[in-house]
């Protein structure tokens, strides 16, 4: 420590100390350009920097808050499951590292499971929590997949997932493998009930999540920038001794393979969401678009209700 810091008051060297646990700091960096960012003005931006537009990791209560209108959404119990079956050790015992994420993140594994409108339209959606022992997949995730497919089907609403993992917990061995056809299952619920199933990839998406439900939505949605991908690239790297593509894994490299849809600003989601589901559901606009001025063209979504299947190409042909 140099004699400037004997001398800094104690107040301005709160300020601008790294930020803690407890997030009761002033400033934060932009991990990506190095930037300093007021805290209030970052929460009011989504945790998306305002310098660099790099998407920050952002808490499930959070991004259900900013996706449901108004802020409004109903937090759904998740089904219990034994918390360590196999009695797993490493370093560390498996229930003191659920115990320790659960304190540090309030919820009782990686996933928050909530219900809402977006303009009008009930939506039923899962969020991983990667700060909850890096999203990895567990008995938990698996259980949690199979209530919000069933709730999807019983309100009859679309089922949104926001998915971001390491992958498979393997504290739990093969019990976690087994999640993966059992979401897959799930999913194939959703869609037997002709109901839509929209996934969104965020930072980072990887492993056994990547290689089942991540996969098999609808439509793939993606934030900008996450990493999405089985392997890790380094291992990849590594694997094939050959240096990688630039952005190799990221969303906007994906989304020019062909395997996301459409990349999609934080900011955007909502009405992204709005209108992929309503076009999907065969709903009409919300009753704020259809109220504007006569002489505003519609947007494509504004001329789809629910109509018999032998309705629709007269309709298109008018």
């Amino acid at each position: 420590m140099n004699w400037l810091s004997n001398i800094t008051p104690p107040g301005i060297k709160k300020m601008f100390r790294q930020q803690d646990e407890q997030g009761d700091t002033l400033w934060s960096r932009c991990p990506s350009c190095g930037e300093m960012i007021f805290v209030k003005d970052l929460e009011a931006a989504q945790q998306v920097c305002p310098h660099c537009d790099h998407h920050m990791r952002i808490t499930p209560a959070d991004r259900l808050g900013n996706l449901f209108d108004e802020g409004v959404w109903e937090k759904l119990d998740l089904p219990e499951v034994t918390d360590d079956p196999l009695k797993f050790k490493d370093s560390k015992k498996y229930t003191d590292r659920l115990r320790d994420s659960r304190k540090k993140t309030g919820e009782p594994d990686a996933l928050v499971l909530g219900q809402g409108k977006i303009d009008g339209l009930t939506v039923v959606a899962l969020v991983q929590n990667f700060d909850f022992m890096g999203g990895s997949m567990g008995m938990a995730l698996g259980e949690g997949i199979i209530a919000a497919a069933e709730r999807a089907i019983a309100e009859k609403a679309p089922l949104v997932i926001f998915a971001a993992s390491g992958g498979a917990r393997m504290q739990e061995g093969i019990l976690s493998l087994m999640q993966m056809p059992r979401s897959t299952i799930a999913v194939q619920m959703v869609r037997d009930a002709g109901l839509p199933y929209v996934v969104v990839l965020t930072h980072p998406t990887t492993g056994g999540v990547t290689a089942s439900y991540a996969m098999l939505g609808d439509v793939h949605l993606a934030e900008p920038g996450a990493l999405i991908g089985f392997a890790g690239p380094r291992v990849i790297e590594q694997t094939i001794r050959e240096k990688l593509p630039e952005g190799f894994q990221r969303s906007e490299y994906l989304h020019d393979k062909g395997m996301v849809d459409q990349v999609v600003h934080r900011h955007s989601l909502p009405e992204t969401l709005s209108s992929l589901l309503r076009v999907l559901m065969k709903f009409g606009a919300p009753a704020a678009a259809t109220s504007s001025a006569n002489d505003a063209v519609p947007a494509p979504s504004a001329s789809l209700k629910q109509v018999a299947p032998e309705e629709e190409l007269p309709k298109a042909a008018e």
